[in-house]
Parts: structure tokens; sequence; C-alpha cells
């Protein structure tokens, strides 16, 4: 059984303030994750279509699409990813809209790095217990 390790950790952070993003995968990087960034919903979705995740980080308010619309579409895509909800707004409602349909977890921006690392660690080890053993 697989546990989790930041060497093992395959990341993708969906959000499309930019900045934050850069900032952010810059910042679990360094703690070794690996880190794909996508700057709207829908390059998050072609994104996973290509790759597989082990947690994605998704934001709730972005332009393109609405994060719930697009966690709608990742459980879709990918039944065992987990997500983990990132809102800036002050919108609880929201967030736990997002764990009605299958989120992980959420966090409010800005967020504590260990914060979300403790996070991104639960989620992979949620996941990796749902995961038969090979």
């Amino acid at each position: 059984m697989q546990t989790f390790t930041p060497e093992n950790t395959r990341l993708l952070i969906v959000d499309d303030e930019k900045n934050y993003v850069d900032v952010l995968a810059n910042r679990l990087q360094r703690r070794k994750l690996k880190v794909t960034k996508a700057y709207s919903g829908s390059e998050g979705i072609q994104l996973l279509r290509r790759s597989d995740f082990d947690v994605a980080v998704l934001d709730l308010k972005m332009e393109d699409m609405d994060g719930i619309e697009v966690l709608r579409i990742f459980r879709k895509m990918a039944p065992d990813l987990a997500v983990i909800m990132l809102t800036g707004h002050g919108s609880a409602t929201a967030a736990l809209q997002g764990m009605q349909e299958g989120a992980f977890d959420y966090l409010t921006k800005p967020c504590e790095l260990d914060e979300l690392l403790e996070k991104i660690a639960k989620a992979c080890a949620a996941r990796v217990k749902k995961t038969p053993a090979e």
C-alpha cells in the first residue's frame, strides 16, 4: 500500500488568479510535490484528460467556469481524484455545496501552507484506503 509522501503526490492546482497559483505552486514544489498548474477551469479539465493526479486544489470562483461545475466534471472523469476546494470570498455555503458534490474538503483563501499540506496528506491517505490492494 502506498502512503503519502510529497515525492509521489501529483497535484493539480486550478485557479484563475495566476500570481496566486504561481506562488502556491512554487512553495509546494519546494516541498517536493509534483505540481501542475491550470489557470482556468477548462484548462484544468484538459490537463485531467491528459494526466492522472492524486489531488486537485480547485478554486470555487473563476472567470470561465464555476468551480462546482468543474468539480462535477472532475468527478465524472476521475471518480477517485481527491478535490480540495478553495474559496476566497467567504462563501462557506458554496464550499459546503462542493462537499455535497464530492469534494474531499475545503479551505478559505488565503490559506496557511501547512494547513493545505495537511489536507493534501489526508486526501491522499483517504484515496489510498479506497484503492484496492494490488
